[in-house]
């Protein structure tokens, strides 16, 4: 039996793979579309403010040697989950999709007595869960097209640590605020991934979850303002906070060769702060 390629060019190669990356037009969903990309994809980004995807297709198209579009949509809805499918068939009419990156996502903080229900509960589970489930389904069989048990189509769900920890309040919120809502989206993303990759796998689709810990990104930036980058760290096993080449090294994995085998895993990137958090206390000696 011949030795089978285990080179990294072989065990990570997306190159030519086709891929949506709703919300990459910054944040996680930037680094994501950025690393696939500069690995030859060609990468749709997808989200509400073209200002800012226009800006992020420039410069991804300059570094190469993969391509990037954008598609404008607002995915707080199922109508606005069909309208980018819709868009997204205009460009490919062939409906072949190899890689989806579900990033999108809201959050909101308020205080406990007085959080609102339409933006702090209605938009954030419609954005964050509901618009997951359609942009999936609607997906489902332009990934199965083609699609293999060693070449599987994928769905990456970008969760976050927060579906894992009952702590709603911290210093990347407002004090007296929380994002109560966003938390139990996150879980509800968790189990969601189980499911679909349930459903999905015969049809040689797997389904994968990042939970992301602290990271650079708009929802974070009230905490690296007020509180600053230095402290943020300080609280972090690692003593740092996360970057984009870790967020671009684990979405490779997921989208590639590498992982054909992984589905329906919830995979913590946050440098042990998780684990550490839930650390028993020392016994007493009486």
């Amino acid at each position: 039996m011949s030795t089978p390629d285990l080179s990294i060019q072989s065990l990570f190669n997306v190159k030519g793979k086709i891929a949506l990356v709703t919300g990459g037009g910054t944040g996680i969903g930037k680094a994501i579309a950025s690393a696939l990309v500069q690995n030859g994809a060609k990468v749709y980004i997808a989200a509400r403010k073209e200002p800012q995807l226009k800006e992020t297709v420039a410069e991804l198209n300059a570094a190469g040697p993969g391509s990037v579009d954008y598609i404008v949509a607002n995915l707080n809805s199922k109508a606005g989950t069909d309208a980018l499918i819709s868009a997204l068939e205009a460009r490919e009419p062939a409906k072949k999709l190899h890689i989806l990156v579900n990033n999108s996502g809201v959050s909101w903080g308020s205080s406990f007595e007085n959080f609102p229900e339409d933006k702090g509960w209605d938009n954030v589970m419609a954005v964050n869960v509901k618009s997951l489930f359609y942009l999936t389904s609607g997906l489902s069989t332009w990934l199965a097209k083609g699609a293999s048990a060693l070449d599987p189509g994928r769905v990456i769900n970008i969760s976050s640590t927060a579906s894992v920890t009952p702590h709603a309040e911290g210093l990347v919120s407002a004090d007296g605020n929380g994002t109560w809502s966003y938390n139990v989206s996150k879980a509800a993303v968790n189990h969601l991934t189980s499911i679909l990759a349930v459903k999905l796998g015969p049809q040689k689709i797997t389904v994968n979850a990042i939970c992301p810990g602290i990271f650079p990104t708009k929802m974070t930036a009230f905490g690296f303002k007020n509180a600053g980058e230095e402290k943020l760290a300080s609280r972090q096993p690692m003593g740092r906070v996360g970057r984009p080449s870790d967020l671009a090294g684990l979405a490779l994995f997921l989208a590639s060769p590498a992982s054909a085998h992984v589905t329906g895993a919830h995979i913590l990137l946050d440098g042990g702060a998780t684990l550490s958090s839930q650390g028993i206390a020392p016994r007493v000696k009486l």
